[in-house]
């Protein structure tokens, strides 16, 4: 009779033995299906959310073997920054919502593809060279009452063959409140073009720290906005003003001539691009003079970024002999006055200056540069929505030099010239 009270009948075991293989079948289900993961890419951030939509009663406790990869699995997702590319093996350690205590392995694997930076080599430039220059430069400071910064970067090309940074730069506050900004692309063809941007720079630079200089062009300017001048007078302030910065430039023509003649070499062989800009706060508005040779551009955004500004005439063609440089003599002869702008605004957001080794890749098209939605999508950029996760940050500003070198080192297929990029904000 005790026996009837401990002996289980068929139809009672029957549910139990039911619901082990139902959980069997939906386990060896789940580990039977095909996973493939997203591919990574090394030190590129890469997030991918695992699908348990069709197995509802899987439980995903961990993933092994994630240490390799730089990874970490939270939520039902992979996410992080690998760090070397590899075919890794990864162990989901998963279990049944009604055997929890049973953990089992599912295997699965991901790829991460090559860091494209990582086939570059960076080879040190020869700091014994004639015309030695660093291979990155950057800037911060104040620019009449707002900001500057400015960051020039060896292109990969260049690097990978251990030859100069050709791009360069010069910042100076001047003389009576003004300011000025100078940007040069030496050209690839040229032997010593590295000296010719730095020449081009600041020589144009020193010509305007000159007190008697700025003044004569703060008079004119004054004639120009001078409610009672005449049209008559307007012009000829104008002109007045367009040729003191003709004779700028041509001073940079003749210093370049003169070092190309005191080192044996052609003037052809220091081939730079030009632009820069002049600027000074009035109580009428903010003054700009803005000059460019080359394929260079000057973009001024307005204080609400519903309107961009080209500031200067750029040199572009379907092949690279488009390209104008500051050490030709055809340019001087060439209409040089419609080369200068002269802007007033009451204020600007931003005012951009820029070599082909950032407008190339980040615009493509020169019909881009006066896009707004364009110009948009370049703050956001800079911002940090990139592949890369860098970011200038123009509010807490302490390290935004170092930000903006980093960020202009941007991986962009194709595009490997120098990079020099110089915002005021």
């Amino acid at each position: 009779m005790m026996g009837k009270f401990f002996k289980k009948s068929a139809s009672e075991s029957k549910p139990k033995t039911i619901e082990q293989a139902v959980v069997y079948r939906e386990k060896e289900e789940f580990k039977d299906a095909h996973w493939i993961l997203k591919n990574a890419n090394a030190k590129q951030y890469y997030e991918f959310s695992l699908d348990m939509d069709d197995f509802p009663n899987i439980k995903i406790q961990n993933i092994g073997n994630l240490e390799e990869t730089g990874l970490t699995f939270e939520n039902n997702t992979l996410s992080g920054t690998p760090v070397t590319n590899n075919m890794y093996h990864l162990d989901v350690q998963f279990y049944h919502i009604h055997d929890p205590n049973q953990i089992e392995i599912k295997k699965i694997q991901l790829f991460v593809n090559a860091d494209p930076k990582d086939l570059w080599k960076n080879i040190p430039s020869d700091t014994n060279a004639v015309f030695y220059k660093s291979e990155e430069d950057s800037f911060k400071g104040f620019f009449s009452d707002k900001k500057i910064v400015v960051a020039s970067k060896r292109g990969r090309s260049h690097a990978h063959e251990g030859k100069f940074r050709e791009d360069d730069f010069a910042v100076n506050n001047l003389p009576g409140d003004w300011n000025i900004v100078s940007v040069s692309d030496g050209a690839g063809s040229a032997t010593t073009a590295r000296e010719g941007s730095r020449l081009a720079t600041t020589t144009i630079n020193q010509f305007f720290n000159s007190q008697e200089i700025l003044h004569e062009i703060e008079n004119n300017i004054s004639r120009m906005y001078d409610i009672g001048s005449s049209r008559e007078e307007r012009s000829d302030a104008e002109k007045s003003i367009k040729n003191i910065v003709s004779e700028s430039v041509v001073e940079v023509y003749q210093t370049l001539e003169k070092t190309a003649a005191e080192h044996s070499l052609s003037v052809s062989d220091l081939h730079a691009t030009l632009i820069f800009i002049l600027l000074k706060k009035f109580s009428f508005g903010y003054v700009i003079l803005s000059f460019g040779v080359g394929d260079c551009p000057i973009n001024l955004i307005n204080s609400d970024f519903s309107e961009v500004k080209l500031l200067n005439q750029m040199d572009v063609g379907e092949f690279s002999g488009g390209t104008r440089f500051i050490t030709m003599k055809e340019i001087f002869n060439d209409q040089l006055s419609s080369r200068f702008r002269i802007t007033c605004v009451d204020d600007f957001s931003y005012l951009v200056l820029m070599t082909d080794g950032i407008y190339d890749p980040k615009f493509i098209t020169e019909n881009k540069l006066e896009d707004t939605e364009s110009w948009k999508s370049i703050f956001e950029d800079l911002a940090g929505n990139n592949d890369d996760r860098t970011k200038a940050d123009f509010i807490n500003d302490e390290k935004i030099d170092e930000q903006l070198l980093i960020w202009s080192d941007f991986w962009s297929r194709g595009n490997h010239d120098d990079r020099t990029l110089a915002i005021i904000y």
